[in-house]
């Protein structure tokens, strides 16, 4: 009787625990989450959209040091995504660097308000058009740290935030599934609010009303979303580190090379190559679970090397594990970096196609602040809100073309799928960053021509002039990077897709590092005596912008080329071939394969 009741007392203790862990994620972790991230979001993009003109204003950057400084900031912002991946991923897991990321960006954005605030942190204000006074170096040493830190705190945020969410789902269960599904899709819309409240509300108060309340309000939303992020830690799901997927893409690299000299037979062979099952401890109930694995392909065999067996004895313990994994892979590891290696192809037309898209955040705004912005007799348009014209373009081309072009598209063609193929999707792409750099030459030429004729720093022509340009510039978004976005998914692995959001943050700032190139070139390059320049200056009238974008035009031809007859034709990956791994150290532990 007393054993029995024992029984039943632990059981009840057994499925108390049991419920509390079923508490745990979900939509209660979520919506903690969803919160912290719509604050986030807010704070930053009012920055990330305003930032040009805030530095044409307060620190009267000229054109080559405006587009430098907000190029490579940005380009930055994207690039840490990788070392705040490999953070996450092998240390300190998304939880802990998504609070330290947040943490960060207040720090950096409480600079940028100490820097507004403070009138001997910034340069004396000019007028339009007149010699202006550069900022000192330590005021500039100032600013930059306060970038430098907003940069780093959102290479830790990026790769963290979506990924830490989808961590409170259970994949394995349909019902998880159709959750996970939901919050992609409340995800995308709290960004949108974010950046709408953004665009209109911050920005506004940022250029009419005040710089220092404008940062002061983004510093006090990375406030409240840490508090908020920090009162859900009972509900959270914590993913333990797991290990860096670009650490093990570098293990193979280097077994591969030391291991250069043997030799691989064909497909048939009775060569040995290490693979062991995959084995990660669940989260939730402590019990080791086997994951699917990749199957070895034939292709870029020369990296099958990292995982050939040479010598059992001296690379293979006696429980069918690698001694050493700088000097024997496993076959998971060696078709990781496959795969990657099989996308670069279009990672390289993504970043040439982006440069257009780049363009619109520095020179489209330096063309809106000498335009004519007025809206009635008494507002004025503030620079930043020309960003209106891409967001609205791609957000209508989405929504048109999946609840009116598709339904319309499947009844006259009497098909179920009738989407663009990924090539069609991202050749339209490409040929709408042409055409937005073709049509931004020919409005700042325009622009350019009225001013100059009228005498005057600002044109007499509308801004409104550069909705044409910064629709392409949307549609290219929609076309083009969602496509790259959906391609780098689709063509990796399972196992890997958490990290084709950091490749794609990559190119992004890849694009910004290489238009920061191009544009210094070009300044060098058409550098007079006199101080004249295609480029630079505090005044556009002086420059021959036009002749940039035309420049950017012709490399997305040069683009488009390279795509239709080179890249075009690694955009689908045959992952499907397999090989017999039977050989002579086989062992259950080195050569299991799940199906």
């Amino acid at each position: 009787m007393m054993n029995r009741e024992k029984d039943e007392e632990k059981g009840a203790q057994t499925s108390s625990i049991n419920n509390n862990r079923r508490k745990k994620g979900g939509w209660t972790a979520v919506k903690y989450i969803l919160a912290n991230e719509t604050f986030e979001k807010l704070a930053s993009m009012s920055l990330v959209t305003n930032i040009t003109v805030y530095l044409r204003t307060k620190y009267n950057m000229d054109g080559i040091l405006l587009v430098n400084v907000v190029n490579l900031w940005s380009g930055s912002c994207n690039f840490l995504t990788f070392p705040g991946a490999l953070l996450s991923d092998a240390y300190l897991g998304r939880f802990c660097t998504l609070l330290l990321g947040t943490l960060v960006s207040m720090l950096g954005m409480g600079a940028m308000t100490l820097g507004a605030g403070v009138q001997k942190l910034r340069p004396l204000a000019c007028k339009a058009g007149s010699n202006c006074m550069a900022a000192t170096s330590w005021q500039l040493a100032v600013l930059f740290i306060a970038l430098l830190l907003l940069a780093m705190g959102a290479g830790c945020i990026r790769p963290c935030n979506i990924a830490f969410g989808a961590d409170q789902f259970d994949p394995r269960t349909e019902k998880g599934r159709a959750l996970l599904a939901r919050f992609y899709n409340w995800w995308y819309f709290s960004f949108t609010i974010s950046l709408l409240v953004a665009l209109t509300t911050v920005v506004y108060i940022q250029t009419n009303i005040s710089w220092t309340i404008g940062f002061a309000i983004p510093t006090a939303c990375f406030a409240l979303s840490s508090i908020i992020f920090l009162i859900g830690c009972p509900t959270y799901i914590y993913k333990k580190p797991q290990g860096s997927i670009f650490i093990d893409m570098l293990k193979v690299t280097i077994a591969a090379y030391r291991k250069r000299n043997l030799t691989l037979l064909d497909q048939m062979s009775n060569q040995s190559f290490y693979d062991p099952p995959i084995i990660i401890e669940d989260d939730d109930d402590d019990q080791l679970l086997n994951v699917p694995k990749l199957s070895r392909s034939n292709r870029l065999n020369f990296l099958d090397k990292a995982c050939l067996i040479n010598q059992c004895a001296q690379e293979v313990d006696e429980g069918g594990m690698a001694k050493n994994n700088w000097t024997l892979c496993s076959v998971q590891q060696v078709e990781q970096l496959k795969s990657l290696i099989g996308i670069l192809p279009v990672w390289l037309t993504g970043i040439l196609c982006f440069v257009s898209m780049d363009q619109q955040n520095t020179f489209g705004i330096l063309q809106a602040i000498q335009m004519n912005r007025k809206l009635g007799s008494r507002f004025l348009i503030p620079p930043a809100w020309i960003g209106f014209a891409g967001m609205a373009a791609l957000s209508l081309w989405i929504l048109s073309y999946e609840r009116l072009i598709l339904p319309v598209a499947r009844k006259v063609m009497k098909k179920g799928d009738v989407r663009l193929s990924v090539k069609a999707r991202i050749k339209i792409g490409i040929i709408m960053s042409i055409l937005c750099m073709s049509v931004a030459a020919i409005v700042e030429s325009k622009r350019r021509n009225t001013a100059i004729r009228n005498n005057s720093f600002v044109s007499s022509i509308h801004v409104g002039c550069l909705a044409p340009q910064l629709i392409l510039s949307g549609l290219t978004e929609a076309f083009a990077a969602v496509t790259i976005m959906e391609f780098f998914t689709t063509q990796m692995p399972e196992s890997m897709r958490s990290i084709a959001g950091s490749i794609f943050f990559i190119s992004l700032s890849m694009a910004s590092y290489l238009a920061t190139l191009i544009v210094n070139i070009i300044y060098r390059a058409t550098r007079r005596n006199d101080g004249y320049a295609w480029l630079g200056g505090h005044d556009l009238n002086k420059n021959h912008l036009d002749y940039f974008y035309a420049i950017i035009a012709c490399i997305g031809v040069l683009n488009f080329f390279y795509f239709s007859f080179f890249a075009s034709k690694f955009v689908f990956v045959d992952n499907s071939a397999k090989t017999n791994n039977e050989g002579a150290c086989s062992s259950t532990n080195i050569h299991t394969r799940l199906e």
